[in-house]
């Protein structure tokens, strides 16, 4: 993934340096008006939470303290998602979003780069608990959503198996379905796609790494990323025009702000071999809270078909799979408006049903 940015940035950097700039600092100020919340109710807080042992960025945002709250949990790894403030800022009027920057992240990381400890599955997930605590008690609730975010997902499966009493639902976006390695649902079609195109380089590359997470290095892990990205016109688009210009245009990032959420995302690249043998099922598919996934049609990174079949294996009190309509990766900042309207239609009223 970091290496896709990388390319997807440089693509979009094209214009002359000093009217790039100047029309950044507009699209900033334009941003950072419509990110305020001025409602009786309202809620605009940001900054750092003392979060074991580290001091952690964390944003909570909302027009009505008395609606439903939302903790997500992003991606990357390594990828802060308060880049995607003004892509999601109608999602505020009907929840309260609490996003942090996980260790290895944005804010947190370029806080102190050298003090982030241990970058572990284990350590984001007792990290993702605290935070969790902490929203609670700050909006004085019992319990909250879980929205977890591609990478973020195989966190927020394990958060959502193992502490139902924190949570009223489990969303999972770009969920990954990894299966101890042996989901090649992706790689089978990243091949298809190179031999059809005749890239017979990066198809010799590819068929060289294997369909086995587990047996790729860091750098065969990205680069693998890079082409799946890169090979799907949707995809590729997606990371520009999202991504990329999400990141370019952030009200919170200055230009050395954006080099430090690209080292982040270099520091944290080693926990995608750490996941490469998450096995889903194997850790359990019995959820005792109301479980849904929404997936991006056309994703070539996180397949549908496999979250399909995830939520068919699925045991829970309400469950739901829905896919947002032409949609890669990234399908809720994408399509905010289609993912927005399966949180007001599938997922509060069971909400709703729990508390009545």
């Amino acid at each position: 993934m970091l290496a896709t940015l990388s390319i997807a940035t440089a693509a979009v950097l094209t214009a002359p340096a000093a009217g790039l700039l100047g029309y950044r600092q507009l699209k900033r100020a334009r941003f950072a008006e419509q990110l305020r919340i001025t409602t009786p109710q309202g809620i605009d807080e940001s900054g750092f939470v003392r979060i074991n042992g580290l001091d952690v960025w964390v944003s909570v945002r909302g027009e009505d303290r008395r609606n439903p709250v939302i903790v997500e949990i992003h991606g990357g790894p390594g990828a802060s998602h308060l880049i995607h403030l003004p892509r999601t800022r109608a999602w505020e009027r009907h929840f309260t979003i609490v996003r942090w920057d996980m260790r290895g992240a944005g804010f947190t990381f370029a806080n102190a780069p050298e003090a982030q400890g241990e970058l572990t599955l284990d350590q984001l997930e007792r990290d993702a608990l605290e935070v969790v605590r902490h929203a609670r008690e700050r909006l004085g609730v019992e319990k909250v959503l879980l929205v977890a975010n591609s990478f973020g997902t195989v966190t927020g499966l394990r958060l959502a198996r193992r502490h139902p009493e924190l949570f009223s639902a489990y969303v999972g976006t770009d969920q990954n379905v990894i299966e101890g390695g042996r989901n090649r649902t992706a790689y089978d079609a990243l091949v298809a796609r190179l031999r059809a195109a005749g890239r017979k380089k990066q198809l010799a590359a590819v068929l060289a790494m294997g369909s086995d997470r587990t047996a790729r290095t860091t750098a065969q892990a990205d680069e693998f990323n890079k082409l799946l990205i890169t090979t799907d016109p949707l995809s590729f688009d997606t990371m520009k025009t999202v991504v990329v210009r999400g990141l370019w245009f952030s009200p919170l990032h200055t230009l050395r702000g954006l080099r430090s959420y690209m080292k982040a995302m270099h520091a944290s690249l080693g926990l995608q071999l750490q996941a490469a043998d998450v096995d889903e099922r194997a850790e359990g598919t019995e959820f005792r809270i109301p479980f849904f996934v929404f997936q991006g049609d056309a994703d070539v990174l996180t397949p549908p078909e496999p979250a399909r079949r995830l939520v068919e294996d699925v045991t829970a009190p309400v469950k739901e799979f829905a896919l947002i309509r032409d949609a890669s990766h990234f399908a809720g900042f994408r399509h905010p408006d289609q993912f927005l309207d399966l949180l007001l239609t599938k997922v509060r009223p069971a909400l709703e049903l729990a508390t009545a």
